[in-house]
């Protein structure tokens, strides 16, 4: 293993109603209100060919998660065994980047806001990356 630090640049920002970790759907199929990515500029060239209706991959950076969690009782159920965060969904683990399958609904102000479903993550959080959802025969 290295020591190496990295460097990660978000490219933009959720804005969402969701303000309370503790009052958030633990996924984004378990009832999260439509949210935006608000994208910074400088990266609209690569936002280009993402339109409505598509299935994206969003990966953000928890930025309010306990990076010192290495076991968590699943979905904060005391009555599961301790597991590794590993194994889990848990947003608190050494680096705290959240996967998210989202669709896009609206793509507004040149792709820089697209309004999407299904995304469970904070307003505020910093969006890392965003990757399309590839079928069987995709090779992007």
């Amino acid at each position: 293993m290295t020591d190496t630090p990295f460097q990660l640049r978000p490219i933009g920002r959720v804005e969402s109603p969701l303000l309370d970790r503790g009052a958030a759907p633990r996924q984004g199929d378990e009832g999260a209100p439509p949210a935006w990515l608000v994208f910074d500029a400088s990266v609209t060239e690569g936002l280009r060919d993402l339109r409505e209706g598509a299935d994206v991959l969003v990966l953000t950076w928890l930025d309010r998660a306990d990076r010192t969690v290495l076991a968590v009782h699943p979905r904060g159920d005391a009555d599961r065994p301790v597991t590794g965060v590993f194994a889990t969904r848990s947003p608190d683990r050494p680096n705290p980047i959240g996967l998210h399958r989202v669709t896009i609904e609206t793509v507004e102000d040149g792709g820089l806001r697209m309004r999407v479903r299904d995304l469970e993550a904070l307003d505020g959080t910093p969006v890392l990356d965003v990757k399309p959802v590839l079928g069987a025969t995709d090779e992007r």
